[in-house]
C-alpha cells in the first residue's frame, strides 16, 4: 500500500463516495461528502415513521380521557352512595364549580346590600332628628331694609333652554314676577335652540317682557358646545356679570315663587363661606301616571332625607343643577362651568366643597316643575343621571386625594357620596335581584334567604316612602319598579366609569308644559297657541307673519300626528322578563314558597315596562 494512502472502512458506504488523493504536498487525505437526493426506499420509511407517531398520540388521548372519567366517577360515588341513580350524576358540575362561584357572588352582593341599606337607616335617623328637634338654618342679622333699594344685593337670573316651546313661557314669567327690586336684578335667556321657530317664540316673550319694564336679555348660541355647562360657561364670560355677587338658576320647566330671592339670599348675609342655597323641587304632575307617582317617592326622599341631613351635618350634597343661588365668587374660585362631564352640577359642587365652600338646603322653599310622563323620557334621564357621577369620579378622584379638606371629609366623598351610593347601589342591585335570584332557581345549593329578597327590601322601601306618605298604596310597585329600573342605572354606571360612548349623550327631558296640577293638556295649548298668534299678529313685521304661517303650518301637521302614540319594545327589560318569569316557574314546581311570588311579580314589572306599558307613550 502506498505510504501516502489512508484505508477508511464505513459500515454504510452506499452514501459516501471515497477519494484516494497521492499527493506528496498533502500530509493527509481529504474526504467530500456528495449530496444526493433521497431513495424512494429512505422516503417510505419517513412516511412511515411519521405514521406510527401519530397513531400512538390517539391512545394517549384515550388514556388521558379514561383516566379523566375515572377520577370524575370516583368523585360523584364519593359525593353520592346512591351511584345508579343517574339525577346526582348532574350535579357535579353544577356543586361543584357554578353553585360555590354564585355563592360567593350573592354573599358579596348582600353584604354590599346591608351596608347601603344601614347608609339608609342612618340618614333616616338624621331626618327624623331634625324633624324631632326643628332644626332648619336661619338668616342672620337684619332682612333687608324694602324702603331702601340699593341695600338689595345684585342678582343674576338664568334660565338655560334647549328647543322648549312647550314651557318657555310659564318659566320666564315666573322668573320675570319675582319681587325683587327691578334695578338689581338681570334676567338671561339663555336659548340653545336649534330650531327657527323656537329662536323666534322665545325671542318675541323675552321683548313682550323687555317693554313691561323687566331687566331682561335673550342670548343664542349658534354652536350648542358643552351643553348646558357651555351655555352657563359662556353666559358668565359676560362683561356685566363683575357686577352682580349671586346667581340664581332655573331649568326651563321650573316656575319659583315670586318671593324666592327674598328667602334664599338673605341666607347668604353674615356667612362669608357660604357658596350656595339650595331650594326643593315640588311637581305639578305628580299624579298624572302611575310613574310620576313612583318618581315622586323617590324625589321626595332624596330632597326630605339625603340633601337635608347632608346640608344640616356636612354642610355639602350635590347641586341639583336648578332651583339654587349660588355665589359668583364660589363659583370663580372652584374654576366655574366644566364642559367635562354630563353633570355639570355636581361637578361644580365638588370642586366648591374641595375649595372650602358650604352649602344649605332648604326643604321649606320649594319650586315648582314637572316629571317626565313618559318612561323613554324618564330613562334617557336616569342614564344621565348615573353615567354622570361615574365619569365625574374617575376625573376627580386625584383632586379629592390631593385636596385640603379633612380625612373625614375625604372619605364620605369617596365612599359614600360616590362609591356607595353611585356604583354600589345599583351593582348589586341588579346583580342581586336580575341576576342571581332566577339563577338559584336552577342552583338551589345557592338559594338567597328570605330575609334577603322580602324583609329587608320592603323595610327599606317604606323608608324610602315615608316623606311621601300618601304614596303608602303604591309601596310595591316602586319596590318592583326601582328593581326594574337597575337595569338602565346600572348601564349608565358601567358607560360612565369606563367612558362608553352612550356616557355622553346629552338629550333634554320632554316636558308637557303644565302650569298646575289641575290644568288639562288641550286648555293649556289652546292657551298658548292663542298667545303666540296675538303676539306675532300685534307686531305685524315680516318675520312675525312668517312665524305665524309656520305656526299654524305646525298646528295643522299636530293634529293628526297627536293621535298616533306607539309602544316602544326595550329588548333589556324583555329578556330579564323571560328570565325572571322562567325560574318562577322553576320556583313554583319546586315550591320555593315567598321566591315563586317575587320572581313572578318582579318578571312582570319588566315585562310590563320592557312593553312600554308605563306612563305616557311615545308621540
Amino acid at each position: 500500500m502506498a505510504p501516502n494512502t489512508v484505508v477508511v472502512t464505513l459500515e454504510r458506504p452506499e452514501n459516501i463516495s471515497l477519494i484516494e488523493v497521492n499527493d506528496s504536498k498533502s500530509s493527509g487525505s481529504m474526504f467530500q461528502e456528495k449530496e444526493k437526493s433521497a431513495s424512494p426506499k429512505q422516503f417510505t420509511w419517513l412516511l412511515l415513521l411519521k405514521a406510527q407517531r401519530i397513531l400512538a398520540f390517539f391512545p394517549w388521548v384515550a388514556m388521558s380521557l379514561w383516566t379523566v372519567f375515572g377520577s370524575i366517577k370516583k368523585r360523584v360515588a364519593s359525593s353520592d352512595p346512591n351511584e345508579e341513580d343517574p339525577r346526582y350524576r348532574g350535579r357535579l358540575y353544577r356543586v361543584d364549580y357554578v353553585a360555590p362561584l354564585i355563592a360567593t357572588l350573592s354573599k358579596f352582593c348582600i353584604v354590599l346590600f346591608m351596608i347601603q341599606s344601614m347608609d339608609r337607616l342612618v340618614q333616616c335617623l338624621g331626618c327624623f332628628w331634625i324633624k324631632y328637634k326643628r332644626l332648619k338654618p336661619v338668616v342672620e342679622g337684619e332682612p333687608y331694609d324694602i324702603e331702601d333699594g340699593s341695600s338689595f344685593p345684585m342678582v343674576l337670573v338664568q334660565i338655560p333652554m334647549c328647543n322648549e316651546k312647550e314651557v318657555y313661557e310659564q318659566s320666564i314669567a315666573a322668573v320675570c314676577q319675582l319681587d325683587w327690586p327691578k334695578d338689581r336684578f338681570l334676567v338671561q335667556i339663555l336659548d340653545d335652540s336649534d330650531d327657527e321657530l323656537s329662536q323666534h317664540l322665545i325671542r318675541d316673550e323675552v321683548m313682550s317682557w323687555k317693554e313691561k319694564g323687566v331687566n331682561i336679555i335673550y342670548r343664542h348660541r349658534f354652536i350648542r358646545n358643552g351643553y348646558k355647562a357651555g351655555n352657563l360657561k359662556s353666559a358668565m364670560a359676560c362683561d356685566y356679570v363683575k357686577d352682580y355677587e349671586f346667581v340664581a338658576i332655573f331649568d326651563a320647566d321650573f316656575q319659583p315663587n315670586p318671593d324666592f330671592l327674598k328667602l334664599t339670599v338673605p341666607h347668604f348675609k353674615g356667612k362669608p363661606d357660604l357658596g350656595l342655597v339650595q331650594a326643593r323641587w315640588s311637581f305639578v304632575n305628580k299624579d298624572e301616571n302611575l310613574l310620576t307617582r313612583l318618581q315622586n317617592i323617590n324625589l321626595c326622599f332624596h330632597f326630605e332625607v339625603e340633601q337635608q341631613v347632608n346640608g344640616m351635618f356636612l354642610n355639602f350634597f350635590g347641586f341639583n343643577g336648578t332651583a339654587g343661588v349660588w355665589r359668583i365668587k364660589a363659583l370663580e374660585d372652584s374654576g366655574g362651568w366644566l364642559e367635562r362631564t354630563t353633570v355639570e352640577d355636581m361637578d361644580i359642587a365638588v370642586r366648591a366643597h374641595l375649595n372650602g365652600w358650604k352649602f344649605i338646603f332648604l326643604n321649606d322653599v320649594r319650586v315648582l316643575c314637572e316629571l317626565p310622563e313618559s318612561y323613554e323620557a324618564y330613562k334617557k334621564q336616569q342614564h344621565r343621571w348615573h353615567s354622570g357621577p361615574m365619569q365625574l369620579f374617575r376625573l376627580c378622584l386625584p383632586s379629592i386625594l390631593k385636596s385640603k379638606i379633612s380625612a373625614w371629609k375625604k372619605a364620605n366623598l369617596i365612599f359614600l357620596f360616590f362609591l356607595l351610593r353611585k356604583l354600589i347601589l345599583p351593582f348589586y342591585s341588579f346583580t342581586l335581584f336580575c341576576i342571581i335570584l332566577p339563577l338559584t332557581m336552577f342552583i338551589p345549593e345557592a338559594e338567597l334567604p328570605a330575609w334577603v329578597i322580602c324583609y329587608v327590601p320592603i323595610t327599606m322601601s317604606i323608608l324610602n316612602i315615608l316623606p311621601a306618605p300618601k304614596a303608602f298604596p303604591f309601596l310595591m310597585p316602586y319596590l318592583l319598579f326601582e328593581n326594574t329600573m337597575s337595569v338602565t342605572k346600572f348601564n349608565a354606571m358601567i358607560s360612565g366609569l369606563f367612558q362608553l360612548g352612550s356616557a355622553y349623550e346629552w338629550v333634554v327631558t320632554k316636558k308637557t308644559g303644565r302650569a298646575s296640577e289641575s290644568d288639562l293638556l288641550s286648555l293649556a295649548e289652546r292657551e298658548t297657541k292663542t298667545q303666540n298668534e296675538d303676539k306675532i299678529q300685534r307686531r305685524l313685521s315680516e318675520s312675525g307673519l312668517e312665524m305665524l304661517g309656520k305656526l299654524n303650518e305646525i298646528n295643522e301637521q299636530k293634529a293628526p300626528i297627536a293621535k298616533k302614540k306607539k309602544n316602544k319594545i326595550y329588548r333589556k327589560e324583555l329578556v330579564l322578563a323571560f328570565l325572571l318569569l322562567t325560574a318562577a316557574a322553576r320556583s313554583l314546581l319546586s315550591a320555593h314558597g315567598i321566591h315563586f311570588y317575587f320572581l313572578l311579580f318582579q318578571g312582570l314589572s319588566f315585562l310590563i315596562v320592557g312593553l312600554d306599558l308605563i306612563g305616557e307613550q311615545v308621540s
